[in-house]
């Protein structure tokens, strides 16, 4: 007797996708994307287009009687000369609402980065399967959170019962820019980043616009932002124009306000959450660039060090208290038109107690412990009652 299951085959579309802004179909399959083609065409940076394939956010959601799926997906990998290989992306699984499972993937292409040359070699491998079974009987809303830290294309969805898109929660929309601590970093999984935690405790749909290395007041990144609808806004600023040595004070303060003013075209009376660095022990007061500490590096480690001069603040260079200081200047000149603009120092979600407590293990990114403390800290600031979101539902 064959106990072989009767798979049906779905085809993976926009409507069993969240979080993602565009679906790009590809040799393999599909692969979801966090910023538009016309926002990627206006920057060739190699780290930008690895960021916003990274599907931070970004879900499967199905509602379906099936009792085992399987997912066919191609990720590439990121790895780092020198220093041990990270272990494969995680993939969430939640049935109504409920983590109940966890994967990875192996095989996939490989980028590997050398940090002493600053050079990249990309290594092609094969398509694998994700499995989930013994899932609960009866119907049911599945989710599946995609690796934040791996592109993965999906290639095949495999269950045996039909599937059809999950229904529309009704919930409010949070969209959320920043930089690698908001992508996720060194987060456990998933649906652990800070924003996905904060968003799950506030009962609200996320979609995370944290891009790696690219939260650099870009005016393509403030329309999509703008273009893309909403019911409460947050943008933190400041820890990639340190680290990246990108502008200096006098363009750092326009840039900003026309950052703001282009979200405000799409989302005149969206609240909107303005969050300054959390705290980072090397840039506090010393400009960037940031740089890998060799002497880490030989030993497998990867750390991160500050390489600029403190004294290059009289000539305008950023660090993160200067920053912090023209956000709060800048959003109360705003506030004052603007009553649903508001502003967080960042160092309430991590500051010096807590540094003292969890250090950023490599310098620049929060650990996995960090990003729950900072998801349960956000989600009680900025969604409690009087705060400046509100989770009582779509508006």
């Amino acid at each position: 007797m064959s106990t072989r299951t009767p798979w049906i085959t779905t085809p993976v579309t926009a409507d069993l996708l969240r979080g993602a802004l565009e679906v790009e179909r590809t040799e393999h399959g599909v692969l979801p994307h966090r910023l538009p083609a016309r926002a990627r065409a206006q920057c060739a940076d190699p780290q930008l287009a690895l960021a916003e394939s990274q599907p931070s956010g970004v879900r499967l959601a199905f509602r379906t009687r099936a009792t085992v799926l399987e997912l066919d997906a191609l990720p590439t990998k990121r790895a780092y000369a020198g220093v041990p290989r990270r272990p494969d992306g995680v993939y969430d699984l939640l049935v109504d609402g409920r983590l109940t499972g966890q994967a990875g993937v192996t095989g996939g292409n490989t980028v590997t980065l050398d940090m002493t040359t600053g050079s990249a070699k990309t290594t092609p491998g094969p398509v694998g399967t994700l499995r989930f079974g013994e899932l609960p009987e009866g119907v049911k809303d599945i989710e599946i959170w995609l690796p934040h830290n791996e592109t993965t294309e999906l290639v095949a969805l495999r269950t045996d019962a039909p599937v059809e898109p999950a229904p529309d929660p009704g919930r409010a929309v949070w969209l959320h820019h920043g930089s690698s601590i908001s992508h996720g970093s060194d987060a456990a999984s998933p649906t652990t980043t800070w924003p996905a935690l904060a968003a799950s405790l506030a009962g609200v749909e996320l979609i995370n616009l944290g891009l790696g290395g690219g939260a650099l007041l870009d005016p393509f990144t403030s329309r999509v932002l703008r273009d893309t609808p909403a019911d409460l806004i947050s943008v933190k600023i400041g820890i990639n124009l340190v680290n990246a040595d990108l502008m200096r004070l006098r363009a750092f303060v326009p840039a900003v306000h026309g950052f703001l003013d282009t979200i405000r075209e799409g989302h005149p009376t969206t609240p909107l959450l303005v969050v300054s660095p959390i705290l980072c022990p090397i840039h506090e007061d010393t400009p960037g660039p940031s740089g890998p500490d060799f002497a880490a590096l030989g030993t497998g480690r990867l750390r991160f060090l500050a390489t600029g001069d403190p004294a290059d603040r009289a000539q305008g260079k950023l660090t993160l208290g200067v920053i912090r200081d023209e956000l709060t200047r800048i959003v109360a000149r705003r506030a004052a038109e603007d009553p649903y603009l508001h502003h967080l120092d960042g160092r309430a979600l991590y500051g010096e107690a807590d540094a003292a407590e969890l250090p950023l293990p490599d310098g620049l990114h929060p650990d996995a412990a960090t990003h729950r403390r900072m998801g349960q800290r956000f989600a009680g600031l900025a969604f409690a009652a009087g705060g400046p979101f509100t989770a009582s539902g779509r508006s």
